[in-house]
C-alpha cells in the first residue's frame, strides 16, 4: 500500500536538526516550552473509566531490571485482541493510563509498557531526553524492554495472543518500529509521530507485520527526508506499509499536554489527533480481524 506524500515545510537543514538532537538528547519527543517542566501539566480531565473496564499495574521483568505497567481490560473471561501502548520520552504517564482506559472501553485488552524501569519516571525534559537517549543508543536493549512488555501482554488470560497490535508515541512510536524490525510476532504496529530511523535499515527484511506510520507533514524534529529514508527502507523490503501525511500538524499532534505553539515544533492538533485514532482503529480492525 503506498502512501499520501505533503509537502514538508521545515526550515531546519539535516546538520541542524542533527545538532539539536546531540545537544538536547532528543529522542523524537520534544515539547512546547510549556512543558520543559515535564509532565506538571495533568492531561485533558478523563471520563472516568467505563463500568465494564477493570484495570491494574502490573509488575513484570526484564533481564534483572524490574518494571512496571499498567493493563486496561474490559471485564470478565472472555478474550480479546491486545495492543501494546508505549510511552513518550516522559515515560509512563496519566496520559499512556488513560489511553489504556480508553482502549479497553472499545473492547481491547490494553497494556502500558515501561521501557525506563520501575520508579523511572523523567521529572523534566532534560531528564527525559537522558533516558530515551540511553535506549536510542542501544536499540538491542529497546527491543528487549519492547518485547519483555509484548510477552506480558501475550501472556495474560484475556489476551488473544494471535491478535495483537503495538502503537507508540514519538519515542514510543520509534520504539514500535524497533519491535517490528526485531520481528517480533504482532499482526501490525502504529507510530504515532515517531522516530522512524534505524542503525541498520536491513532489519526490515525481519518485519512480518502491517505498519502504519502517522506523521505531521510540518515535524521538523523527523523531517522529511527521514520519512523519505524510511519510505524507501520499507519499500525495499517489501513490508506492507503505509505513511499518512498530515497537513498543518507538527510533532506530538496527539498530545493534549504539548501547547499548541506550533512554531516550538511540538504542539496538539486536535483535528489530526481525531483523524488518526479514526484511521488507527480501522488499523486495528483490520489487523485483529478473524482470518
Amino acid at each position: 500500500m503506498k502512501m499520501l506524500q505533503i509537502q514538508n515545510h521545515s526550515k531546519l537543514g539535516f546538520v541542524a536538526m542533527a545538532l539539536m538532537i546531540a545537544t538536547l538528547a532528543l529522542s523524537g519527543c520534544t515539547q512546547s516550552s510549556a512543558q520543559k517542566a515535564g509532565d506538571a501539566k495533568q492531561p485533558e480531565k478523563a471520563e472516568g473509566k467505563a463500568m465494564n473496564v477493570t484495570s491494574e499495574v502490573v509488575e513484570y521483568t526484564q533481564g534483572e531490571t524490574t518494571l512496571e505497567g499498567y493493563v486496561a481490560r474490559p471485564k470478565g473471561d472472555e478474550k480479546h485482541p491486545g495492543i501494546l501502548v508505549v510511552h513518550n520520552w516522559m515515560g509512563l504517564t496519566d496520559l499512556t493510563k488513560q489511553r489504556c482506559d480508553a482502549l479497553a472501553e472499545k473492547g481491547y485488552v490494553a497494556f502500558a509498557a515501561d521501557i525506563y524501569g520501575k520508579g523511572v519516571r523523567p521529572a523534566d525534559a532534560g531528564e527525559a531526553g537522558k533516558q530515551a537517549g540511553k535506549y536510542r543508543a542501544d536499540r538491542a536493549l529497546l527491543r528487549a524492554r519492547a518485547q519483555a512488555a509484548l510477552d506480558e501482554l501475550k501472556g495474560m488470560k484475556q489476551c488473544d495472543a494471535s491478535k495483537v497490535v503495538a502503537i507508540g508515541f514519538c519515542f514510543g512510536g520509534g520504539t514500535v518500529l524497533e519491535l517490528a524490525r526485531s520481528g517480533a510476532d504482532v499482526q501490525g504496529v502504529v507510530s504515532f509521530h515517531g522516530n522512524l530511523d534505524t542503525p541498520n535499515t536491513e532489519d526490515a527484511e525481519q518485519i512480518k507485520c502491517k505498519v502504519l506510520v502517522q506523521h505531521g507533514a510540518e515535524d521538523f524534529y523527523v523531517n522529511m527526508e527521514a520519512v523519505t529514508t524510511f519510505e524507501q527502507e520499507m519499500t525495499a523490503a517489501q513490508v506492507d506499509f503505509q505513511v499518512v501525511l498530515y497537513g498543518g500538524a507538527v510533532h506530538s499532534f496527539t498530545n493534549p499536554n504539548a501547547g499548541d505553539d506550533k512554531k516550538s515544533g511540538s504542539a496538539y492538533h486536535k483535528r489530526t489527533a481525531d483523524r488518526a485514532w479514526k484511521l488507527a482503529y480501522s488499523f486495528f480492525e483490520e489487523c485483529c480481524a478473524d482470518k
